[in-house]
């Protein structure tokens, strides 16, 4: 992909405005541990919420969607789906008592909530499995995904993207702790969602045009249900293929699995609905948040808002954001 002069003119304005924050929150970062870890717990409920929405909205989260709703159309969202009980859970259970606790990180908690010796134990076990190899293991998923993509837009190798995206996250952080994140989290989510509902978009005039039903993109979309409503996801030799309606498979467009379809329900549906809401670790994920969703319930100016950012953080994540990726 060849870049223009306007397209490098886009790419370093959005490097400054994402960040500027960092210059601007260093010196208050620095002050204590609690400004450093915890933002001096003063942050407002809409700000901790868009900052877990930008959290868990990494560059391999569109295009993960996107493959998912190709192979088994929109119900194979129900693999993510399910983890909205624990969200809820998270909203009305647990948000007031993660701001109560007072504790700097969530691993704090765990000499909170138990004593002695083992507590320690407990906690020091959960940084090294958590920070060296269940996160590392996340940030190589993800990295995979920006490799990619700068490998498509920019013609970088894997080494180049992960040393100067690496380099850049590293220094920022430790200058503008978790402030400067919260900042830098809200911008780039406005950035990211103006992006995927543009692809959305375009991708919709694409159809209009390709298949001479006009050029705007209501148009597409019509041509685009009219066309998946008659297709469906069969199994063959256990790999989800599209066909025909028959009565036999599940229709693409069906938001809820097709029951009959036993594999597709328990591999998408019974499985993720029955265990894995409760049984999988991932922030905002698993019964109470965790990691960096629980750091901004922790960052709040008030048990109200801690609440407030869980609950927007879940309406965004499960019911606003998705579709765009959906569509696409």
């Amino acid at each position: 992909m060849k870049l223009h002069v306007i397209d490098w003119i886009i790419i370093l304005a959005l490097l400054l405005i994402c960040f500027m924050p960092a210059l601007f929150f260093g010196k208050r970062a620095g002050k204590n541990t609690s400004e450093f870890f915890a933002s001096g717990r003063s942050v407002p409920w809409w700000l901790a919420g868009l900052s877990m929405v930008a959290t868990t909205f990494s560059s391999d989260t569109p295009n993960w969607v996107t493959q998912q709703v190709r192979q088994y159309g929109v119900a194979g969202n129900w693999q993510w789906w399910a983890f909205v009980l624990t969200g809820v859970s998270t909203v009305f259970f647990f948000a007031r008592l993660w701001r109560r606790s007072g504790v700097m990180t969530d691993l704090e908690f765990y000499e909170l909530r138990y004593s002695g010796k083992a507590a320690s134990v407990v906690r020091g076990f959960r940084a090294v499995y958590l920070g060296l190899f269940f996160n590392c293991f996340i940030m190589g998923m993800v990295t995979l995904a920006a490799c990619k993509i700068a490998n498509i837009l920019f013609g970088m190798p894997p080494w180049q993207t992960i040393l100067i995206c690496g380099a850049l996250n590293v220094v920022f952080a430790a200058h503008s702790g978790l402030w400067g994140v919260l900042v830098i989290d809200m911008v780039q989510f406005f950035i990211k969602m103006t992006a995927v509902i543009a692809a959305a978009y375009f991708s919709l005039k694409a159809v209009a045009h390709q298949t001479g039903v006009g050029e705007s993109a209501s148009a597409g979309l019509q041509k685009l249900v009219s066309t998946l409503g008659s297709q469906q996801v069969n199994f063959k030799d256990g790999q989800p293929v599209l066909s025909a309606i028959d009565g036999h498979g599940q229709p693409i467009l069906d938001i809820l699995p097709n029951f009959s379809m036993w594999e597709l329900a328990l591999m998408i549906f019974i499985v993720p609905i029955a265990i894995g809401w409760w049984a999988n670790w991932y922030p905002g994920a698993e019964p109470g948040g965790g990691s960096y969703i629980a750091q901004r319930m922790l960052a709040s100016k008030s048990e109200k808002d801690s609440l407030g950012g869980t609950l927007f953080f879940n309406l965004a994540h499960y019911v606003l954001r998705p579709w765009p990726w959906i569509i696409t």
